[in-house]
């Protein structure tokens, strides 16, 4: 796949390759804000397509690198990945966005106090002295733009990101939640019960997820 030299605004295109995975044969490009490093994970021709399979994912440090099973971020990125590579084409876009926008040491002190004072995340960010969600996801919609992506299916339980991207100018022709069987993950009933709470849509195990 040949993608042009670009500069948006300040993002700016800094490399890209060739990627093969355990998901197929993927194409990487690395785009760079100031400080930040955002990858757009390319599988087949997206350029001037509808409903492309689009995962808008944060990263994880916990969950990518450190092997957490605190929270599904690895396993959403596995199945965005096996999705789109049976649609085809599609795209997973990595935001640099750690803690929910809060980095990793929001992360490490809101957990604590979530496991210590038996409360939800949201309430935990916000007594560690941060934002209960700080992700901004408009740099998403500037790469969308710049791969000449017509509309997406955005794969995703969160209604916060469908509505972040439309307002940013993305065409959401629909939305593909996933969530992990909870016989299989039976850690995550209390973090699946935390994202109902804050609105998500989870349907798992043929049932919804209430946050009550």
């Amino acid at each position: 796949m040949q993608v042009s030299d670009t500069s948006m605004d300040g993002i700016e295109r800094a490399a890209e390759r060739r990627l093969l995975t355990r998901f197929g044969d993927w194409h990487e490009i690395l785009y760079h804000r100031g400080g930040r490093e955002i990858i757009a994970l390319i599988f087949g021709d997206v350029s001037e397509r509808e409903q492309v399979p689009c995962r808008v994912h944060s990263m994880c440090l916990s969950a990518h690198v450190l092997n957490s099973i605190e929270c599904d971020c690895r396993e959403q990125m596995e199945l965005a990945q096996r999705y789109i590579t049976s649609s085809g084409y599609g795209l997973v876009i990595v935001l640099d966005q750690e803690g929910r926008g809060n980095g990793h040491k929001a992360l490490i002190l809101a957990a604590r106090k979530a496991v210590e004072e038996s409360i939800t995340q949201d309430e935990a960010y916000r007594l560690a002295g941060f934002e209960s969600d700080a992700r901004d996801y408009g740099e998403a919609a500037e790469i969308l733009a710049d791969l000449k992506v017509s509309s997406i299916e955005l794969i995703t339980n969160n209604p916060d990101k469908e509505s972040q991207l439309r307002k940013a100018g993305v065409s959401v022709a629909g939305t593909r939640q996933v969530a992990l069987d909870l016989q299989l993950f039976p850690q995550l009933r209390q973090y699946y019960r935390d994202k109902a709470i804050r609105g998500h849509n989870i349907y798992v195990n043929n049932r919804t997820i209430r946050g009550t």
